[in-house]
C-alpha cells in the first residue's frame, strides 16, 4: 500500500489512546456531544472561513450542530497569510473561487484608501485577514439558525479568532457574542475597517490579567479594563 506510513501512524495512535485510556473508543462510539463547532480554512497548514448565507452545506452543519448536538461555541477562525485573502487583494478575477471571494473583494475596494495607508503589502494582508474574520463572525451570527438558538435560550457563544501560521498562536479578533442584542450592538464591519485594533493572544490575556491583579493588590479601589 502506497501510504503505509499513514496507516502505521493510525495504528500507533489508536494503540496509544487505548493504552492511556482503555474505554476511550467505547465512549466515543456511544455518544457525540461536542461543545464546539469550528469553521476554519481549507489551507493545508491549518484546520475556508468565508461564510455565505446561501451555502446550504454550511447551513446544514450549523443546523445540526445547534439543534441536534447543542454545541455551545461556534468558532470562526481565519489565519494570517491566507491565500484567498491575498487573492482578494489582487486584480486576477479568472477563477471560480473569485465568485466566493467577491464580497471580500468588494469590501477591500470600498476601503481601498484605508488599506493603501498601511505600511506595506504584508500589513495590508494581515489586516484584511483580521477583518475577514470579523465579517464572517457577523454573517454566522446573523443566520436564522443562530438567532433561533438564542431565541429559545440555548447557551451559545460565537467567537472570532485568527491563527498565526508563523508562531502557532491563536488570537482573539473580537470578544465573543452570546445574544442577538450583543450581535446588534457590534460596530459595523465598515466601522471596523477604519478603527485600528490588535488581536489578543492568550499570552497577552495572561499578561494583562497579571498586571490587573497587581494593580488591584496595590489599590483595591482600582478596576482594570480589558481594552
Amino acid at each position: 500500500m502506497i501510504l503505509d506510513h499513514l496507516f502505521d501512524r493510525n495504528v500507533a495512535w489508536a494503540q496509544g489512546k487505548t493504552r492511556d485510556d482503555p474505554t476511550y473508543f467505547v465512549r466515543m462510539a456511544e455518544q457525540q456531544s461536542p461543545d464546539y463547532l469550528w469553521i476554519g480554512c481549507a489551507d493545508s497548514r491549518v484546520t475556508a472561513n468565508d461564510v455565505h448565507t446561501s451555502d446550504m452545506n454550511l447551513l446544514a452543519v450549523l443546523e445540526f450542530a445547534l439543534e441536534a448536538l447543542k454545541v455551545q461555541h461556534i468558532i470562526v477562525c481565519g489565519h494570517y497569510g491566507c491565500g484567498g485573502v491575498r487573492r482578494a487583494l489582487g486584480n486576477d478575477r479568472t477563477a471560480l473561487v473569485d465568485h466566493w471571494l467577491q464580497p471580500l473583494v468588494m469590501f477591500h475596494r470600498k476601503h481601498q484608501a484605508v488599506f493603501a495607508a498601511l505600511k506595506d503589502d504584508q500589513a495590508r494582508l494581515d489586516r484584511l485577514c483580521e477583518l475577514n474574520v470579523q465579517m464572517q463572525l457577523r454573517r454566522v451570527a446573523a443566520t436564522p439558525i443562530v438567532e433561533a438558538a438564542w431565541a429559545r435560550g440555548q447557551p451559545l457563544h460565537v467567537h472570532g479568532w485568527i491563527y498565526g501560521v508563523e508562531d502557532g498562536l491563536i488570537r482573539e479578533v473580537e470578544p465573543p457574542i452570546a445574544s442577538q442584542a450583543a450581535r446588534d450592538g457590534l460596530p459595523s464591519i465598515d466601522q471596523c475597517a477604519v478603527t485600528p485594533s490588535e488581536p489578543w493572544s492568550a499570552v497577552r490575556h495572561q499578561a494583562f490579567a497579571a498586571f490587573a491583579a497587581d494593580d488591584a493588590q496595590a489599590d483595591p479601589c482600582c478596576e482594570g479594563a480589558r481594552r
